[in-house]
């Protein structure tokens, strides 16, 4: 059983599908099915490294921010201020100063400066923009899925295996809960406890693997599309799983942009 449970594939994928297929149903009446990308985040979390803080890494930092941000979301969830969005997407981006602060210490005036500056950036636009999908449930399961799936895939192709999880884990956990409404042809409640987390985390690590990495970082601009991608129109009468299939297509479009684009740069992933 534990050599099960050690599998990349059963720790990055199909624990956290599970876990966010249960956490979407069982929250469900509370309006709290956006609760299951933090769940399925977590699951892999437990089974990959566990929730020590010490030594608090950045990979850690990642951790520790994603689970605050869950728990964030939930009085946010009450608060529709137009200052919010921006607010968020600013927070994020000095969080992610935060996390790769290390790491950027390590180079020269101008690198950090850039560095600094291009992850302020990617982060802060994933934030603002998927929070816009907060209200649509449908679009933010795709877009979650295609942003998930293409920063894992792109991860592990840059030769980091926990930043692969971390990234598949936000993609499973995302089609679970997209699967959910495809099957039920019923939207589940979403909200700010879906979004920013997933937004938070997947752009945090992404970042990471470009500085620690062979993730190039042309990737990420390809990756930022994603949430741009999940507002194309979609026949609104349709059924919920044609208009999730079709969101869908055009979000993992964007990701393997960017995982053609890494494996251009480092080849295979070294499983």
């Amino acid at each position: 059983m534990q050599e099960w449970l050690n599998h990349p594939a059963v720790q990055g994928g199909l624990v956290p599908f599970i876990a966010a297929l249960i956490v979407a149903e069982l929250f469900q009446r509370m309006r709290l099915s956006g609760l299951a990308i933090i769940a399925g985040f977590a699951a892999t979390v437990y089974l990959v490294s566990g929730f020590s803080i010490e030594p608090l890494t950045a990979a850690r930092k990642i951790v520790l921010l994603g689970l605050l941000s869950a728990g964030l979301a939930l009085p946010l969830m009450l608060l529709n201020s137009r200052w919010l969005r921006p607010l968020l997407a600013v927070a994020s981006g000095v969080a992610a100063v935060w996390v790769v602060q290390r790491i950027l210490q390590q180079q020269q005036p101008a690198a950090v400066l850039l560095w600094g500056a291009g992850c302020t950036l990617y982060v802060g636009w994933l934030v603002f923009w998927f929070d816009g999908l907060n209200d649509a449930s449908v679009r933010a399961g795709s877009a979650g899925l295609g942003l998930g799936m293409g920063t894992g895939t792109a991860a592990l192709f840059g030769a980091s295996a926990l930043l692969g999880q971390f990234g598949l884990a936000l993609g499973a956990a995302a089609g679970a809960y997209l699967l959910i409404q495809m099957l039920t042809n019923s939207p589940l409640p979403c909200g700010r406890s879906f979004t920013l987390p997933l937004s938070l985390i997947a752009g945090l690590t992404a970042c990471l693997a470009v500085l620690t990495a062979q993730l190039p970082w042309y990737a990420l601009p390809v990756l930022a599309v994603i949430p741009l991608a999940a507002k194309i129109p979609v026949p609104a009468k349709g059924a919920l799983w044609l208009q999730s299939m079709l969101l869908s297509v055009a979000t993992l479009a964007c990701a393997a942009g960017a995982v053609y684009l890494t494996w251009r740069v480092a080849g295979a992933p070294p499983l």
